[in-house]
């Protein structure tokens, strides 16, 4: 069922790309570039899906990379709160309920923002005909909680979405987070919602609870562990705009040409000069050598010396040399705080221009 449902979703993803770029290349060759730009945007959406998919795959799988911090989860939602109430529209009431004095979640803040979001739209489709979706925070000392088998105590951060819709059987509820399972219908769910959910919240030592009833609604709910540390305020984004090299010297390594190549042309568009190379063994000697280099784009998975190996090469010529990881899956890449030294970043394949330059600026400003 697994295999099945990737082949569907990616061959229908792979369709609408190629699809799209035939059509482009048809009337850039005719000379009708004036008609193309709907193309390109369908193109974009649908590799934006593509990467939205397999980060879902690698969530379940409890194999994506995390970034685990201490979390104010309740400012968290507060900041999420007016684009809840828009996702859930007029019909529906939304109430917040945080907790005073709640302990921070040692989480992933970015992760936990769409996995809020993903079950405030699960809960919205439950409830085609109007209800009540309430969002709950609350502090569990020395609770029990499963995890990998084996009950574990502690302290924990639960955050509970709970809905008055439609509900669900015991038997849905004992499959609701196998991949591709859906009781909606065609082309109306992924089946990947929950999956992930599950699978993030087990990644980061959680536990999750689905407590339903048919006609009666249903209740999420995330039991995240408690952190230590003060909890860390959100950052301000970059603004497009506001990125722009002053000739630093970027040396791009990736054993993808057509990446690399893309890569590349982002460097330049920001300002940047740029150094390239297809390995580690080629990019070596230029680390060994006298011309300037700044900062270290690489990707994670390289041929027989990988990134992480080269940056820490890089780092022994040239210690004051910031690094960005560029990755699509590296298992010894899942938590950022092992993986990531000082004045490294990583960057998530497939990524936006606009992400990368936020990268480059801030590592190189730093």
């Amino acid at each position: 069922e697994l295999t099945g449902g990737i082949a569907h979703d990616f061959n229908n993803l792979i369709a609408e790309i190629s699809g799209s770029l035939g059509l482009i290349r048809r009337r850039v060759d005719a000379g009708r570039v004036g008609k193309i730009e709907p193309f390109i945007k369908g193109a974009l959406k649908a590799a934006n899906s593509a990467g939205v998919l397999t980060h879902r795959l690698l969530a379940f799988a409890r194999r994506q990379s995390l970034d685990i911090k201490s979390t104010d989860v309740n400012s968290l939602v507060d900041g999420m709160f007016d684009m809840l109430r828009r996702t859930l529209g007029k019909n529906i009431a939304l109430e917040w309920m945080p907790s005073v004095d709640l302990w921070p979640a040692l989480t992933d803040a970015n992760q936990l923002d769409s996995v809020v979001l993903n079950l405030v739209i699960n809960a919205r489709d439950a409830m085609p005909d109007g209800g009540r979706l309430t969002v709950e925070t609350t502090n569990l000392a020395k609770a029990e909680t499963r995890r990998s088998g084996s009950f574990q105590v502690g302290d924990y951060v639960v955050i509970a979405v709970s809905d008055t819709g439609s509900g669900m059987p015991s038997d849905v509820i004992a499959h609701a987070v196998d991949p591709f399972f859906t009781t909606k219908p065609v082309g109306q769910g992924t089946g990947l919602g929950l999956s992930m959910v599950y699978g993030f919240v087990k990644q980061s030592g959680g536990h999750v609870r689905i407590d339903s009833k048919v006609g009666e609604g249903t209740s999420v709910k995330m039991y995240l562990p408690r952190a230590v540390q003060v909890a860390e305020l959100p950052v301000d984004r970059i603004k497009l705009d506001a990125l722009s090299g002053n000739g630093q010297t970027v040396l791009v390594v990736d054993d993808n040409d057509t990446l690399r190549a893309v890569m590349i042309e982002v460097v330049k568009e920001l300002g940047y000069r740029y150094l390239e190379a297809a390995d580690a063994h080629a990019a070596i000697p230029m680390l060994q050598s006298s011309q300037p280099i700044n900062l270290l784009l690489t990707d994670v998975g390289l041929p027989i010396t990988n990134g992480r190996q080269l940056a820490e090469m890089g780092r022994l010529l040239r210690p004051d040399l910031k690094v960005l990881f560029v990755t699509g899956y590296a298992a010894n890449a899942a938590m950022h705080g092992e993986f990531l030294a000082p004045d490294m970043e990583m960057l998530h394949k497939p990524f936006t221009v606009e992400a990368l330059g936020e990268k480059l600026e801030a590592l190189l400003k730093r």
